[in-house]
């Protein structure tokens, strides 16, 4: 089909080709609506506050972000937050419906709250909001800012500035503590470079240098490269801080840095070849009785990428520890979970959801020792708050960057840039319009979305695959019905420095391995062992589940979409990307997705979906991790 030019574009417009998919109003004339009294005003209660965002995924600008209807919660953490949606939360938590509140923490009425709310996130915002926090707080030295790492990686900006646009604006953002995984995923020089560059402090007890390259000089260069960062400390291997301690407001915190990790499973080794990650709870342990013995803090906060119920789990484990500020599984949660940890102390959980779309804050109220502790998480409601006009000029700049011959798409040289985008800005290339949204398009949730739909679909379109396999990885912003998909939008799905694309010749047998090793991973009812993402997406087949059976017993049913079943000793063809193995030759999966929009939208540019994978779900109807289910379940 034909591609959208300027002149076409400026008929259909004039013309309302379109005008029974788009919606009356749009989400804009939300802007004349303004936050009720008080929404935004937090006094100080104690004198160090706490200031925490998670999971940006490179989202400088508002974004829309559907919350997920199924977060099935298994063992300890059946029906316990994070593991309670929709009305339900909302009943947990003390909130109303319909509310601005339901919006930001639910998917209920999603589209509608939409159009009323608008867009939620937003540097420029986040920035306003964070200094008026900080005043309220009686200035900047009364608090403390954190990030809970995968900020620099999720967007086509982050991936063409290799991270940099990202650290740029969290200095400009005024952000003074952050732990890593994403940011991993770029080379070794590259975060080394980012973490140069990041005026505050980068922090990991769980990130070591490996025997190997600690006595290498190869290592050893580039650690004097970026002026000692990538060795912390020589005797003990670690590659960055483990912790640091801030004053706040008078009193000093211990903030202890914990990186995802199960970060060398999930990801290419072959960008981080000198660093090892994992769990290292006895470390932890060690470590905090240390801080608390030698240092002699008012307060110990763990700074955590390792996932809500990994978090809750280790702050019962590890005594001292105050709070946990965690990150990763994306989780909103407007109320911490309390704890008693093994010294007997209550530990506060918290998690501050994804794509800049909340701020959580926690006030100590500190005498010799915590007097107090108190905590609120604030939906970033963007058009309730007016830019930061430093902040919206840099992305502005930024944004008009033209894409050139030294971009890196890619770990497979022969994708390090696009010449078809050669010479034209950031904002031209991902500002293109494919194709009008026949429904709110989402990713959020246990099993299938209908953004992970597109991304299948188009594997399958690209390959003549029977199956499509995408990464169950949580990262990903929504767009309504009626409204255009942006290359913006692609690239919020799938943009990272390895989305090369693959087709195989599989057994079916192997194809069940997958699956039900991904179900495991999600579903084991030690948190310990547990990835932290959503099931791996499947298009072109569906399933039967049941996530309370072991390994090997959970998948069944599997039939192709025109019905066969799915046969042991049968060869089918299966196509994927995201390969934490070497690089395949596909090409990358955002080009493929934008080719696949064009092709298949209609003659109003409306892209259709005929059919969305749903698995069929057992023994979870009474689950409080699940409502409004789509497909079959009981």
């Amino acid at each position: 089909m034909k591609k959208l030019d300027r002149r076409d574009f400026i008929k259909l417009v004039g013309a309302g080709a379109a005008a029974s998919t788009i919606p009356a109003f749009w989400p804009a004339a939300a802007s004349g609506h303004r936050a009720p009294a008080g929404f935004y005003d937090i006094p100080m209660n104690g004198n160090a506050r706490i200031l925490h965002i998670t999971d940006v995924h490179g989202q400088l600008l508002p974004v829309y972000f559907r919350e997920p209807n199924v977060n099935l919660g298994v063992g300890d953490a059946y029906g316990r937050p994070p593991h309670i949606v929709g009305k339900g939360l909302l009943k947990h938590m003390g909130l109303n419906e319909n509310s601005p509140e339901a919006y930001a923490y639910t998917y209920l009425d999603f589209a509608k709250a939409a159009y009323k709310y608008g867009k939620t996130g937003g540097f420029p915002q986040m920035k306003t909001l964070l200094d008026r926090l900080r005043e309220q707080a009686g200035g900047k030295q009364n608090t403390l800012t954190v990030d809970g790492g995968d900020l620099w990686q999720g967007s086509g900006t982050s991936l063409w500035t290799r991270g940099v646009d990202m650290v740029e604006a969290s200095n400009i953002l005024g952000l003074d503590v952050m732990v890593g995984h994403w940011e991993f995923t770029y080379r070794e020089d590259e975060v080394l470079s980012n973490v140069s560059l990041f005026k505050g402090d980068f922090i990991g007890q769980n990130v070591r240098v490996k025997e190997d390259a600690l006595f290498g000089d190869e290592y050893a260069t580039m650690v004097e490269k970026y002026d000692g960062r990538g060795l912390f400390d020589e005797d003990s291997g670690h590659a960055f801080q483990p912790y640091v301690i801030k004053n706040v407001g008078g009193a000093r915190i211990a903030v202890v840095g914990q990186a995802f990790p199960r970060t060398a499973n999930a990801n290419p080794q072959e960008f981080f070849p000198d660093w090892s990650f994992g769990l290292r709870e006895d470390d932890m342990i060690e470590l905090v009785e240390t801080i608390r013995g030698d240092e002699k803090p008012d307060a110990v906060v763990l700074l955590s990428h390792n996932g809500m119920d990994v978090d809750i789990k280790m702050a019962e484990r590890v005594p001292g520890l105050n709070a946990v500020f965690g990150g990763h599984t994306h989780d909103g949660m407007p109320k911490p979970v309390k704890v008693k940890n093994d010294g007997g102390n209550e530990c506060w959980v918290t998690n501050a959801g994804s794509n800049g779309k909340y701020v959580g804050v926690m006030d100590f109220d500190i005498d010799n020792g915590i007097k107090n502790m108190s905590y609120k998480m604030l939906p970033v409601i963007s058009n309730w708050l007016p830019e930061d006009k430093e902040m919206a000029a840099y992305i502005k700049q930024m944004r008009a960057k033209k894409y050139d011959e030294n971009i890196v798409e890619s770990r497979n040289s022969k994708f390090f840039f696009n010449p078809k985008r050669v010479g034209k800005s950031y904002e031209r290339i991902l500002g293109e319009k494919l194709a009008i949204a026949d429904r709110t398009l989402y990713r959020r949730g246990n099993f299938m979305g209908t953004w992970d739909q597109v991304l299948c679909n188009a594997l399958r379109h690209e390959y003549d695959a029977d199956v499509a396999l995408s990464a169950g990885v949580r990262w990903g912003t929504s767009t309504l019905k009626g409204h255009w998909i942006t290359m913006e939008d692609v690239m919020t799905q799938c943009a990272m420095t390895y989305g090369e694309t693959y087709v195989n010749e599989m057994k079916g047998s192997a194809l069940m391995s997958i699956l039900e090793g991904v179900a495991d991973n999600l579903f084991d009812p030690d948190p310990y062992l547990q990835s932290g993402g959503d099931m791996v997406r499947v298009g072109g087949l569906d399933y039967t589940i049941d996530p309370a059976k072991k390994l090997n017993e959970r998948i069944t049913d599997a039939r192709l979409d025109n019905g066969d079943p799915i046969e042991p000793d049968k060869t089918y063809r299966v196509a994927g990307w995201a390969s934490v193995g070497q690089a395949p030759d596909g090409r990358l999966l955002w080009d493929i997705v934008r080719d696949y929009i064009l092709s298949e939208r209609d003659k109003n540019f409306v892209l259709r979906l005929p059919k969305i994978n749903h698995p069929k779900l057992i023994g979870v109807k009474a689950n409080p991790g699940i409502a409004d289910y789509p497909g079959e379940m009981s």
